[in-house]
């Protein structure tokens, strides 16, 4: 339970109007798209829905400078720009069998698997789930509705516990606020990463016709 309330806390806001982030695109994307707050789902809430435990933020980050040195796209962030990352995202471990994100709802985070699997379902209209992949470590889940405050495409579900690092809307305009060029690369390699994906499954489904 200590986790569960760890991840209620509020985080310490900022004590001046001088040291108030300027950026506010991610947090308000679904206001101006006309999505209602109330259906939002923040990490915190998801966190403490699924009984997330926090982990350190330094094996957070040691596992994700890890995992992205081999990754194509994303080892263009080389060890020090992940660490300058850390403070702006949340590291948690979760159960087995928990669902992180769910389909058709609104979630302003990604998350980064840092260990364990985790299951990408489509739910079908007449209730079946359709197994679209199981992500390993290192790979990237939610990114799409972080960049264009969609709603959620499928259902992820841990296999395994999972250990992982999830980055909020709020994250995203803080670092962008902090450190602007850091952001812009992130969120370059995010649009690179999610374009080879989509592209992927358009060629698979011409193959199908």
């Amino acid at each position: 339970m200590s986790g569960l309330f760890e991840f209620l806390k509020p985080k310490p806001q900022p004590e001046t109007q001088e040291d108030k982030p300027d950026s506010i695109l991610f947090s308000t994307a679904f206001a101006g798209l006309g999505v209602d707050a109330s259906l939002l789902v923040p990490w915190e809430a998801r966190a403490a829905e699924i009984d997330a435990k926090r982990i350190s933020a330094s094996r957070g980050t040691k596992l994700l400078q890890t995992l992205w040195a081999k990754d194509k796209y994303m080892s263009h962030l080389d060890a020090s720009a992940i660490q300058s990352m850390e403070r702006f995202f949340d590291f948690a471990v979760v159960p087995p069998n928990r669902d992180v994100i769910r389909q058709d709802e609104y979630g302003n985070f990604m998350l980064v698997i840092l260990s364990g699997t985790i299951a990408v379902d489509r739910v079908q209209p007449w209730g079946e789930r359709l197994r679209l992949a199981e992500t390993r470590p290192g790979e990237i889940l939610g990114e799409m509705s972080l960049l264009d405050s969609g709603i959620r495409f499928s259902a992820c579900t841990t296999m395994t516990e999972c250990e992982i690092a999830a980055l909020s809307a709020e994250g995203m305009d803080d670092m962008m606020s902090a450190n602007p060029p850091l952001a812009a690369n992130l969120i370059a390699l995010l649009a690179r990463k999610l374009s080879l994906r989509l592209r992927v499954v358009s060629a698979r489904l011409s193959e199908k016709k």
